[in-house]
């Protein structure tokens, strides 16, 4: 978990690079198609794996819930500070037991109320109240935070009946078909060789960052590996501050501390679901 927080990181700063000049609906399939083709050495492993399932239903929520977050994070990326960014896209956990009640049949965790509070008082900070509350950027890092908490339950489901590697390649199936319908509205190519490198590097970056991440849910339960997640936002603040020369505001320090404080308990909060035992993948 720890290294794909670092991935991801990474992956922020090749956006932030590609947002420059492309918009943001050929960023996001650029990141899938690419991604998707990262997978073609893997392609032979796959296929004897098998690529039947018996879960489609589910790998179209999870595949279909990360493209919705993958549109809302990515315009966040392009729009505000990296870490800040990252910090409202880790509000993911205040929203995963809401969704994992309703989709799992889990019980609410007691006191997840004040939870809630705490975290969300953390987003308001981080947001900056006043006009900054009503920008698109952060309420599309909203938007994605909520969809990617769907996504990030639908692999855990997955996870108990279906090999790491499949579940990663039918999302990028999923979502480079789904992301590539708007292109007819928005396509543009990159300009210069250095918005092609960050295409490419987002893409690869993403797809290796989607295994270990898969992987890790895989091992253990979402209350011990999930809190490790936030070690992306360290990852983002550092980038942030050597690559474009950004230090995070005090609001935004104060709020992401609520926001991790409130994501951790929640994560440790969640039921103790048991990891198996072998990954065929």
């Amino acid at each position: 978990m720890v290294t794909s927080g670092l991935l991801f990181a990474f992956m922020g700063v090749a956006l932030q690079l590609a947002a420059r000049e492309l918009p943001n609906t050929v960023v996001v399939f650029a990141r899938n198609a690419l991604g998707l083709l990262a997978f073609v050495p893997l392609l032979p492993r796959f296929f004897r794996i098998g690529w039947r399932t018996q879960s489609l239903r589910e790998h179209l929520i999870r595949g279909l819930a990360g493209l919705f977050a993958m549109y809302g994070n990515f315009y966040a990326i392009a729009h505000l500070p990296l870490a800040e960014a990252v910090l409202i896209n880790y509000s993911v956990p205040l929203f995963m037991p809401l969704i994992e009640r309703a989709w799992l049949g889990e019980p609410v965790p007691k006191g997840l109320p004040a939870r809630l509070a705490v975290g969300f008082a953390g987003v308001l900070l981080v947001l900056k109240p006043g006009s900054s509350l009503f920008q698109p950027a952060a309420l599309a890092g909203l938007w994605g935070a909520a969809a990617g908490a769907l996504a990030q339950v639908g692999i855990r489901r997955l996870t108990a009946t279906e090999p790491t590697l499949r579940i990663v390649v039918y999302f990028s199936v999923i979502a480079t078909l789904a992301s590539a319908a708007p292109l007819p509205f928005a396509w543009r190519l990159p300009q210069t060789n250095g918005v092609w490198v960050a295409l490419i590097a987002a893409g690869v970056l993403a797809s290796v960052a989607q295994l270990f991440l898969t992987r890790s849910y895989a091992y253990a339960p979402a209350g011990s590996v999930g809190p490790f997640m936030f070690a992306s936002v360290l990852w983002a603040a550092g980038l942030d501050y050597l690559v474009f020369d950004r230090t995070p505001a005090g609001a935004t320090l104060a709020g992401g501390t609520l926001i991790v404080v409130a994501g951790v308990l929640s994560l440790r909060a969640a039921p103790r679901v048991t990891a198996p035992t072998t990954i065929d993948d």
